[in-house]
């Protein structure tokens, strides 16, 4: 007997893409209209216009780096409302808490940038390569002056689309009109340039090759999902009891499905949900346009692949109906989830109209905390720090509040006013003075309240609690 030499096992194996047939249906219909408007929204919104006034940018939505602001529409954010960011991002993650435990994974089904774009990278494919079958017979078969051409094209098409991606990113960050003349004319800084070759590479790489690996590989929400929902939680499911077992549809001992893998053939993750519940299924529905499609065709009821909370399962194996979907959207969890949602903007709506449009921070000198001066007198300088978020400049009286005899300057000047740019922030020295023989006699530190009053006719006013130090022996 002679050995026979195996070839030892492979750690990869060649993969072949995922090529998903065209279907038609309402989740279809759907997914094009929530395409195309998400798709208007990013394209568009650096182009919108705001007027702010002369001193201010006229951009609807800009991230302002240089100056360190946020500017959405009429709001404007500044660092140290930060609040309102954390606050944005919060209700984001409760809003997929709230719809995943709902309707399971409808942000990636429909919403998320990589079902986006990878949706519409397919668009294009199809449009140049043909359906699926012509899009696997030409993957398989040599390269010919043919099969270059085609691919060419699309590849180009996706580079467009990739390079249209990264370059509207950054218009969010300067104004757009102008970034883009200093793009063209490559007066534009590095970073721009930059940062638009690396969105366009990560959306052509993401968006035409790894595709479906994005989700299942790349993404952690897949796994966080599953935290996310319970038994009566909607989600896209084959309905096995009605479907099995498999067969023609001549074959009167058999189930609803005739096993003519239509749902296999249109899902963009290349699983079979008849299989079950799986971490690669992003929920499109796409599987159920399916299904329904040839369910008519074949004279059954639609419905075989639907939307289908687990806990309805004994009811329609019992051949019960399932309950209605409010009665799994409408429950005490959800309730929680939606209260806390509003609850958190509510706040931040209230937050952004009783904010002040200007505010004072006062930072005391740490060293030294005090000197004496000549004739005995006690020195404590601060810097003051007045933001003047509104497009005009204003001018403001300080003064300070205090049980003791204390005495403030103004660094340069006499007098106490001083004056505020539109739009931004003054940084001034200020000292208090304490006289010998008030030194002799005090505490060890004096609380001493800052105010900065506008010098308008009834003008706002704000302070700020600091305290003067002073030598006590």
């Amino acid at each position: 007997m002679t050995d026979q030499i195996t070839e030892p096992p492979r750690l990869f194996e060649a993969r072949e893409p995922v090529f998903p047939q065209r279907i038609s249906g309402w989740y279809r219909r759907l997914k094009w209209r929530i395409m195309l408007g998400t798709l208007a929204i990013y394209y568009l919104t650096p182009w919108i216009r705001w007027d702010r006034g002369a001193n201010l940018p006229d951009q609807a939505v800009l991230i302002d780096l240089a100056h360190a602001r946020f500017y959405f529409f009429w709001i404007e954010i500044w660092p140290h409302e930060f609040y309102v960011v954390a606050g944005l991002l919060i209700m984001a993650g409760l809003g997929l808490f709230l719809f995943t435990a709902a309707l399971g994974r409808v942000w990636c089904g429909y919403a998320c940038p990589q079902t986006v774009w990878t949706d519409l990278f397919i668009l294009v494919e199809r449009w140049v390569e043909g359906d699926r079958n012509a899009r696997i017979r030409l993957l398989r078969s040599p390269w010919t002056l043919r099969t270059a051409r085609l691919r060419a094209t699309k590849w180009t098409l996706w580079l467009l689309i990739a390079l249209a991606t990264g370059g509207a990113w950054v218009f969010y960050f300067a104004d757009a009109p102008t970034l883009l003349a200093d793009l063209v004319t490559f007066r534009a800084p590095f970073v721009a340039y930059a940062t638009i070759g690396v969105l366009t590479a990560t959306t052509f790489v993401f968006g035409g090759f790894l595709r479906e690996q994005v989700c299942t590989y790349m993404c952690p929400w897949p796994r966080i999902q599953a935290a996310m929902m319970d038994e009566d939680s909607l989600t896209v499911a084959y309905r096995d009891w009605r479907g099995e077992p498999r067969g023609k549809k001549h074959e009167n001992t058999s189930g609803d499905c005739i096993d003519c893998m239509a749902c296999v053939n249109v899902c963009p993750q290349g699983i079979d949900i008849r299989d079950g519940q799986q971490v690669e299924c992003i929920t499109c529905a796409l599987c159920i346009d399916a299904c329904d499609t040839m369910m008519e065709k074949i004279g059954k009821p639609r419905g075989l692949i639907d939307y289908v909370a687990l806990s309805d399962e004994p009811l329609e194996r019992a051949g019960h109906p399932p309950r209605s979907i409010w009665s799994h959207v409408l429950r005490l969890r959800n309730f929680i989830y939606f209260g806390l949602w509003t609850g958190i903007g509510a706040m931040l709506v209230v937050a952004l109209f009783i904010r002040s449009d200007f505010s004072l921070a006062v930072t005391p000198d740490r060293n030294p905390q005090f000197v004496k001066l000549s004739d005995g007198t006690i020195r404590n300088a601060y810097t003051l720090k007045i933001n003047n978020q509104t497009g005009f400049a204003r001018d403001f009286h300080i003064s300070i509040k205090t049980d003791e005899p204390l005495r403030v300057d103004l660094e340069g000047t006499a007098e106490l006013n001083v004056t505020v740019p539109p739009d931004g922030v003054l940084n001034t020295r200020v000292y208090i003075f304490a006289k010998p023989e008030f030194e002799a006699n005090r505490a060890e530190t004096t609380p001493v309240r800052f105010w900065v009053e506008e010098r308008a006719e009834a003008g706002a006013r704000t302070h700020a609690d600091t305290v003067f130090t002073g030598d006590t022996q």
